[in-house]
C-alpha cells in the first residue's frame, strides 16, 4: 500500500501535526467522521501521503485499509503532491482526437514523471482531465488557471519555459 513514486518527499511541520491532530480530535466521535477528517487533512498538507492516512486511522480508531479505500476511491483526494505549477492536458474526444494524447507522452517525457505525479523540486504536476470547455482550441493544455490551446508537441518546451 506503500505510495512511494518519485517526487517531493513527505515533509511534516508541527503546525501541521498540530492541526491534524485537532482536526482528528474535533471530529473523534462523530459518525460518518473519516469524509470531513480526509478533507480537511487534505486542505493542510495538500495531499493525503500514507503517513497522514496512518495518523488519521489511528486517530479515529478505524482500519488503515478503510482510510486508504477512501481516499483512492474519490477523485477529490490526492495521494501525490501537487506541483507549484498544476498542469492538466484534456484527453476528452475532441481533444484527443486532436493530439493530446500525443501532449501528454510529451510532457512525461519532459518532465521526467508520470500522470498523478510531481517533479521532485515540487515546480510541476501533470494529470489528465475530461473536457475543459474549450473544444474548438482543441487539443488544450491548462497550467494551472492558464489555457494552451491548438498546440503540438513541439509547443511544450517554449511553453514550460514561461514556467522556469
Amino acid at each position: 500500500m506503500a505510495n512511494k513514486k518519485p517526487g517531493v518527499a513527505f515533509q511534516d511541520t508541527p503546525e501541521q501535526a498540530a492541526k491534524l491532530k485537532e482536526i482528528i480530535a474535533s471530529h473523534k466521535d462523530q459518525k460518518g467522521a473519516l469524509m470531513p477528517v480526509l478533507q480537511q487533512a487534505q486542505d493542510v498538507y495538500g495531499y493525503l501521503p500514507i503517513e497522514v492516512q496512518t495518523t488519521i486511522a489511528e486517530g479515529l480508531d478505524i482500519p488503515l485499509e478503510e482510510v486508504y479505500g477512501v481516499v483512492t476511491f474519490y477523485a477529490q483526494f490526492s495521494l501525490y503532491p501537487k506541483g507549484q505549477y498544476k498542469i492538466s492536458v484534456c484527453l476528452g474526444t475532441a481533444c484527443y482526437v486532436k493530439g493530446s494524447g500525443d501532449l501528454y507522452d510529451r510532457l512525461q517525457q519532459i518532465l521526467g514523471i508520470h500522470g498523478g505525479e510531481c517533479t521532485p523540486d515540487g515546480k510541476f504536476s501533470l494529470e489528465a482531465c475530461r473536457c475543459v470547455g474549450a473544444c474548438g482550441l482543441a487539443p488544450v493544455m491548462m497550467i494551472n488557471e492558464d489555457v494552451y490551446g491548438k498546440i503540438v508537441p513541439d509547443d511544450i518546451k517554449d511553453i514550460l519555459a514561461k514556467y522556469a
